[in-house]
Order: C-alpha cells, then sequence, then structure tokens
C-alpha cells in the first residue's frame, strides 16, 4: 500500500536531487582541497612525542604554561585542559631526551606543587606504522563492505552505498582539516563507526527499495525509489535524532578525552544520515536500476522450485 494512497504528504526527494547533488559536490571540493593544501593535524599517536598529564592544586594558567615552554624553546607544545582546569595535558613533539628527563626538567620550569600523573612517550616510527595502519583499516572496511552488498543486493547497490561512504568519510576527513582539529586513534575509531552506522542506514534504505521493486507494478524506478525513502524516513531520523543526543552530551560534557571522538561522530552521523537518502539512492539511479535487475536469474528460479 502507498503512501498517497493513505493520503500521507510524501516528500519528493528524488525532484530535489540535482540541487543534493551540487551540495555535495560542493562539500567534497572543498574537503579535498583543504586536505590536499592544509593536510590533518595528526596528534601525538600518528606523529610520535611525548605526552605529559599534570596535576594542579588550585585552577591551572594555560596561558602562562604555554609561555613558559615557549621560552624554554619547546616549540609546537600542546597544552590543554584534561577535564578539567585543575588538570593539564601537555603534548611535546619528538625530543632528544628521555621521557624521564624531559618530565623532570617540565616540572622543575613550571614550580612546585604539581603532580605528574602520567608520562607517555610515541616514537615517530610507531606513528608512520600507525598511519599506515590505520589507512588500510578504512580501505579493507570499504572493500569488505562492496563485497558484502554486492552479493546481498546487486552491484550497483554496492556502487551505491561505497560512494555514500566515501562522500561521508572525504566529508568528515574535511571538516577535521578546514577546523585544524587534531586527528588521533580516537577520530580514526569515529570514522570506522561512521561507516558502519552510515551503512546500517543505507541497507535499510536499499532493503525496502528492493522490496517496493519487486511488490510494485510502476515501471518508473523514481517514484519507487521516492516512495521508498519516505517509508523509512521517520526510522531514519528517530535513529539520528537519539544518536545525536548522546553525542551532544559527550561532546559538551565528555571532557576533553573524548571531544575529538564524539566530534567526529557528530559530524559523521548528519552526514551519513544526509547520504543514505539522497547519495545512496541517487547513484543506484543514475546507474539505471529497474525491476528488471531485481528479479532472480533462470538458475536461482530454478534452484528455488527445487526446494523442498
Amino acid at each position: 500500500m502507498s503512501l498517497r494512497s493513505l493520503n500521507i504528504p510524501v516528500i519528493d526527494f528524488v525532484g530535489r536531487r540535482k540541487y543534493a547533488m551540487i551540495f555535495s559536490a560542493i562539500l567534497l571540493i572543498v574537503s579535498i582541497a583543504s586536505i590536499g593544501f592544509q593536510g590533518l593535524k595528526f596528534g601525538i599517536d600518528f606523529t610520535g612525542g611525548t605526552l605529559i598529564e599534570l596535576g594542579y592544586e588550585k585552577s591551572a594558567d594555560l596561558e602562562g604554561i604555554r609561555s613558559k615552554l615557549a621560552a624554554a624553546d619547546f616549540k609546537g607544545a600542546n597544552v590543554q585542559y584534561f577535564g578539567s582546569d585543575t588538570e593539564v595535558l601537555i603534548q611535546l613533539e619528538p625530543q632528544a631526551t628521555s621521557s624521564a628527563k624531559l618530565s623532570s626538567s617540565i616540572i622543575r620550569m613550571l614550580g612546585e606543587g604539581i603532580d605528574v600523573r602520567r608520562v607517555e612517550f610515541v616514537g615517530p616510527k610507531v606513528g608512520e606504522e600507525l598511519t599506515n595502519d590505520g589507512g588500510l583499516a578504512m580501505l579493507y572496511a570499504l572493500i569488505g563492505i562492496l563485497i558484502y552488498v554486492a552479493f546481498r543486493f546487486e552491484y550497483r547497490f554496492a556502487l551505491g552505498s561505497i560512494a555514500a561512504l566515501i562522500h561521508d568519510v572525504i566529508i568528515t576527513l574535511g571538516v577535521f582539516s578546514l577546523l585544524q582539529i587534531e586527528f588521533d586513534l580516537t577520530v580514526l575509531a569515529a570514522i570506522l563507526a561512521v561507516i558502519g552506522y552510515s551503512l546500517n542506514d543505507t541497507i535499510v534504505v536499499f532493503d525496502r527499495i528492493r522490496e517496493n521493486f519487486l511488490a510494485s507494478r510502476q515501471v518508473e524506478p523514481g517514484s519507487i525509489i521516492n516512495e521508498a525513502l519516505n517509508q523509512t524516513l521517520s526510522r531514519t531520523l528517530m535513529t539520528s535524532l537519539t544518536t545525536l543526543l548522546v553525542l551532544f552530551a559527550l561532546f559538551y560534557l565528555g571532557g576533553e578525552v573524548i571531544h575529538s571522538f564524539a566530534g567526529a561522530l557528530l559530524i559523521g552521523v548528519v552526514i551519513g544520515t544526509y547520504s543514505s537518502i539522497y547519495v545512496a539512492s541517487s547513484t543506484i539511479l543514475a546507474m539505471g536500476i529497474s525491476k528488471e535487475d531485481m528479479l532472480p536469474s533462470e538458475k536461482e528460479k530454478k534452484e528455488i522450485d527445487a526446494r523442498p
């Protein structure tokens, strides 16, 4: 039963797909340009260096700490609060001295009454390996998704889902590059989670599109896809809104530790919801999907008929 027969308003997603494609193209161009010219601001996990967590008795003066570190020739030091204004996290570029000597010299320089909570060192070689492994993890995830969707649905659906996922990943990375937000392992984990979230939304939409193609007598693919998008819209929006409520709480109340992680997920969920509606469906429509593509082949029909 169609939504029109129930007098339920139908949003013309397919009719607006050209505007959506222009919007996506602008976002992709800006993101790729930013990544190409500015690059990503990699954190200590990828670049290597020393991380020192300090505890103060009273509220710490970040500007004062930065000035002292700059005067001591610790260039490029990143100083920020870590949970509260009495806890400070200092990230330094790779140094020639050991992490123990380095932390001791910094404590002497900053003054007494400071509690050293944690000192971590990541070598440049480890950072390079993490960069390569992170890129490969993302690539393997996309290849696995391509294979799964191709077997689960049809090759056009597989290409549509990959187009949506690449769209989401590039735009999320573009925002981090444009705003120069630190990119560390937690952000990489968030992007892999975004891939899974976006794929889940896309699979739900694709499943309804396939059902409508097989059940409908219409021959116009655009109308069938449009109705499928409207039928899954409430589910898509409710899932996204409830997820965003949790992510907003993590972003504003979770502290510096998961700030970038929650931020990446916020961007990814919004873009992923948009791409599952417009990018994935527009891609399969542009590739000429039809009802005949959904029907089983003669061999598959014989196998189905032969089953007990």
